[in-house]
């Protein structure tokens, strides 16, 4: 699962939960997180490059089943781990391993900021299959602002020139799979936060456990001590977004997560000696320009909704 929209994860559910308003506390946890996400994302590359990626997933996951499950029980008991609609649990679970499989796979191939800058893709995917699946409402404004986000992911990927990389294909696939994952979370109502945690932590490790005896590689002292770290990380990482999509509305505090691509870009100058090229940032600039301008749409359609009403 990367990094960039892990926002989607935690704050659909957290939308459901009592808020408090403050929204700049719950800007600083978001931008907390994706420093948090980001040196997990760094340390996901370098284990990449020595573990089958399937594995590194199934490190991460097992790590974070260990954390949250432990802390669901603290705070609610077994009640909290039983879900209103736990089909549609399980096929966010789904959603969820299959995006970070693929999104692991990209590292060995990709700098962290190039996959993470093609991901952010996800909120137009998200956009357009909630009109499919969900029958909501699109003005012309945010299909145009979703087809320029587009045409920054093609400047950064490059089709049909010799700077194309096929494994580009791997964190749009990744974002596909996470924005499938949201759009059933938008569906599932009455669940608290821990418990979808819960039920994504539970399902990955199970897929990839079930996968583990065809992509083991045994681990030496240092991959296993990074492992644990990447897991706890991760753990940490979606806490801090809980706790920031409680203190604000989602549209208003979503667009911070595009600060992740300069946390990424950074530590992936620092540890691999990797900086992005003008086409990346270019790309990148676009992606985020549409993001702001989608979010900043969607918060004006919920105030009318809410003037609406009144």
């Amino acid at each position: 699962m990367t990094s960039a929209a892990r926002t989607t994860d935690a704050a659909q559910p957290a939308a459901a939960s009592p808020q408090v308003s403050s929204p700049l506390r719950g800007i600083l946890f978001l931008i907390t997180s994706t420093v948090v996400f980001s040196v997990a994302d760094v340390i996901t590359k370098q284990l990449a490059s020595t573990l089958p990626p399937p594995e590194v997933a199934w490190m991460r996951y097992v790590t974070f089943a260990a954390i949250i499950i432990p802390l669901v029980l603290i705070k609610g008991g077994p009640a909290l781990l039983r879900s209103q609609r736990p089909g549609l649990q399980v096929l966010r679970g789904l959603g969820m391993v299959g995006s970070s499989i693929m999104f692991i796979q990209s590292l060995p191939h990709l700098p962290v900021a190039d996959a993470t800058a093609i991901f952010f893709v996800s909120p137009i995917l998200i956009m357009a299959l909630s009109v499919l699946f969900l029958g909501e409402a699109v003005g012309w404004r945010r299909w145009t602002a979703a087809a320029i986000g587009l045409i920054g992911v093609l400047i950064i990927v490059r089709p049909g020139t010799g700077a194309f990389q096929s494994a580009a294909f791997l964190p749009i696939l990744s974002a596909s799979s996470w924005a499938v994952g949201a759009v059933v979370t938008r569906k599932i109502s009455g669940d608290q936060a821990l418990t979808t945690l819960a039920y994504s932590a539970s399902v990955g490790s199970i897929v990839l456990s079930v996968l583990m005896p065809f992509n083991w590689v045994t681990p030496n002292g240092i991959e296993i001590a990074l492992g644990l770290c990447m897991g706890i990380l991760f753990a940490i990482g979606h806490w801090l977004v809980v706790l920031a999509y409680r203190h604000g509305n989602a549209s208003l505090i979503a667009p911070f997560s595009y600060v992740q691509l300069i946390w990424a870009g950074t530590l992936g100058y620092l540890v691999f000696g990797t900086l992005p090229d003008s086409w990346t940032i270019t790309g990148a600039a676009i992606i985020v320009t549409s993001g702001f301008y989608t979010a900043y749409r969607e918060r004006l359609r919920a105030l009318q909704q809410k003037f609406s009403a009144s």
